[in-house]
Formats: C-alpha cells, sequence, structure tokens
C-alpha cells in the first residue's frame, strides 16, 4: 500500500527532485502544486496521506495554505520543505500546525520522517 503525497512548490525542478526521492521508496505522488491556492484546491480534491509544502510560493504562500489545510482537515499531516529555515519561520508552522519542517537541501531527512509521520 502506497502513501499518497501532494507536492506544492513553485519550482518545477524542486518538484521532480522531491517525486524522484519518494518513487524510490513507498511514496505516490498524486498531485502537484505550483502555488499555495493550487495546494488547497488539490489537497480538497484529492485528500493526499501527507502534504510536503514550500513556504515561498505565488498567490497564497505556504503557510497560508498551510493554515486553510488545516481547516478543511485539522489532523492533515503537512511536512514543510522550504529554503527558508529561519527559527521564526519553523516556530510558525508548527504553531498551524505543521506535523514537520525540513530546510531545503537537506532531503536525506526526508523518507525517515513521511515514514515516521505515515506509520
Amino acid at each position: 500500500m502506497f502513501t499518497t503525497v501532494l507536492i506544492a512548490d513553485d519550482s518545477q525542478f524542486m518538484r521532480n527532485h522531491l517525486k524522484h526521492l519518494l518513487s524510490n521508496d513507498n511514496f505516490k505522488v498524486v498531485a502537484e502544486a505550483s502555488n499555495g491556492c493550487e495546494a488547497i484546491t488539490l489537497f480538497q480534491k484529492v485528500r493526499p496521506d501527507v502534504v510536503l509544502l514550500d513556504i515561498i510560493m505565488p498567490y497564497k504562500n505556504g503557510l497560508d495554505a498551510l493554515n486553510e489545510i488545516k481547516k478543511h482537515n485539522p489532523k492533515a499531516k503537512v511536512v514543510i520543505c522550504s529554503s527558508m529555515g529561519q527559527k521564526t519561520l519553523i516556530m510558525e508552522a508548527i504553531k498551524l500546525g505543521a506535523t514537520d519542517f525540513i530546510v531545503k537541501p537537506f532531503f536525506h531527512e526526508l523518507i525517515p520522517i513521511l515514514k515516521k509521520i505515515t506509520s
């Protein structure tokens, strides 16, 4: 059984990179969003097990998208994947309900975190 994942990042390169990392394990990318608005819409549509969410995106940033996703499903598992690793942003994301936070490019932590939160 696959764990379904929604990737939300404005960089096509980063979405492809994350998809590649996940494809080597028991995860299936079921949707991709290039901005926060798309992330919210796709989350409601496909109901993934986990959302990987960038912070800096057009139209609606990742923290606003996180807030909306958690309003729709307070139990949603959302991992913030951002190059913006300032402590204040990490604390804000956790306060809004993020399950975890990974600072790009340290994706060696990604699979262990996803396995931990989906087991």
